[in-house]
């Protein structure tokens, strides 16, 4: 026996069995970065595009990777929420801004989930000849019942297991279905070059396509995870193991596998603009056969089960830390606050239009608001009196590069929604506010930073 350890030791077994076991605040951000919102981003961009966005597919995975594992050094290095570091070295108004940036982001993605929820659920019991309850706002009321109770008595763990284990079939057959349908190695290479696809749409689905990796809801959830894991500065090798494990390898395959699917299945088969997902189902008829369409459908249902738990207690989590309550149930005002996010978002159900057109757009939306969110961090990692350690120049070179690619995207979207706000309709007027609005507070943010940094000079 003494033995056989020894030789686990000296071949390392030991260390990474230790290393799985303890894995898991960025794999929850890659769970809910692979939700169906993500999912279907990338159908849409292969379906719309063929291989021309892959450039974005690769980007994605790299440039998601490198959020996490910033927002996972200003976790480790103060072993406090984003927002309360922001509000003790910022001030409480910025504090704001971010709590307000986060809530609108995951606030809109909350209800488009719901909406795919509900509509999800209502096609799969019409399909099983279940008429009667059909019906998506009866099934956005009853999930919104489910997720208020499951959360706030713990009961929801169960529903996203079932969930997760259902998504990662449809993971699985994606991969499979890589292997099997007739990729053209050639014309996707031609999908790394950088270029945006001629027409309406091409930035929205771009930018959705990054949104999935790159998000508010991701980046600033990260501090609350690892503090729930009690993680602190020691723990900074299994940290840096769970965001690569997680977003590059785990979602990156995953991202590539859903979009070269669609790139070489969908094109020429289906109505880009018509897509939904009895159509997207086709892409896992290579492995799936006649059974392509209930698998298809399960996964996205298991996609939103698990992605919605997850979203939900984001806003909640901010706005206990910047009041000062318990992230915890047994706080009165922090349950209350998780139950008013998860009853709100039978909203979702009863919104117009096709969920597919909504859960690209949203994803597109909250990339407008992340860029504040990067500044953010990288301003904190780089002051001293914040972390002990600040980042080196190659972190912040990655960082820089993350929040100009997001910028250029993001405001690729919202120069495509320009016409539209234009001409008064009423979402692209908020996307172009928003983005305004976001705008100025990135200025306001680096001028702050920039003023206090001289005083601490001159002082």
């Amino acid at each position: 026996m003494g033995t056989e350890t020894r030789s686990s030791d000296r071949w390392g077994i030991g260390r990474v069995t230790g290393y799985l076991e303890r894995l898991g605040p960025t794999w929850l951000a890659g769970a809910i970065a692979a939700g169906p919102a993500t999912m279907v981003s990338l159908l849409v961009a292969g379906a719309s595009f063929g291989y021309t966005l892959l450039w974005v597919v690769v980007l994605s995975a790299i440039l998601g990777t490198v959020g996490q594992y910033l927002a996972m050094r200003l976790g480790l290095l103060t072993e406090a929420g984003i927002v309360a570091v922001v509000e003790d070295h910022l001030g409480s108004v910025w504090a704001w801004v971010l709590v307000i940036d986060v809530v609108l982001a995951a606030g809109l993605a909350q209800l488009v989930i719901m909406k795919t929820l509900a509509d999800v659920s209502a096609t799969i019991v019409g399909t099983a000849g279940v008429a009667a309850l059909a019906d998506p706002r009866l099934w956005g009321v009853t999930w919104a019942v489910i997720l208020a109770l499951g959360l706030a008595g713990g009961g929801y763990r169960v529903a996203e297991l079932g969930a997760k284990l259902l998504v990662s079939l449809v993971v699985l057959a994606f991969v499979v279905s890589a292997f099997v349908v007739p990729i053209d190695p050639t014309e996707a290479a031609t999908g790394l070059v950088p270029s945006m696809p001629a027409g309406v749409g091409g930035a929205v689905v771009a930018a959705g396509v990054l949104g999935g990796a790159v998000h508010i809801t991701l980046l600033t959830m990260q501090s609350y995870t690892m503090r729930a894991r009690g993680w602190t500065e020691r723990d900074r090798g299994i940290a840096r193991f769970d965001v690569v494990s997680s977003m590059l390898v785990a979602f990156g395959i995953f991202s590539l596998a859903v979009f070269l699917v669609a790139a070489s299945v969908l094109p020429g088969v289906v109505d880009p603009a018509t897509l939904d997902e009895i159509q997207a189902a086709q892409a896992l008829g290579p492995v799936a056969g006649e059974y392509a369409t209930w698998l298809f459908l399960l996964g996205l249902w298991g996609a939103a089960v698990s992605t919605l738990g997850g979203n939900t207690i984001v806003p909640p989590y901010l706005l206990a830390d910047k009041l000062g309550w318990d992230q915890s149930v047994e706080d009165p005002r922090y349950r209350t606050a998780l139950v008013v996010v998860a009853l709100a978002s039978a909203i979702g159900a009863f919104l117009e239009g096709a969920f597919f057109e909504l859960l690209v757009l949203v994803l597109a939306f909250g990339l407008v608001g992340t860029p504040f969110a990067l500044a953010v961090i990288l301003v904190l990692l780089n002051d001293a009196d914040v972390v002990g350690e600040t980042n080196s120049r190659l972190e912040n070179v990655g960082g820089l590069v993350l929040f100009a690619v997001a910028a250029v995207l993001a405001g690729e979207f919202v120069l495509e929604e320009l016409p539209a706000a234009s001409a008064g309709d009423p979402t692209a007027v908020f996307v172009v506010a928003f983005a305004a609005a976001m705008a100025l507070a990135i200025v306001g943010i680096l001028w702050t930073a920039s003023r206090d940094r001289l005083r601490a000079r001159s002082g």
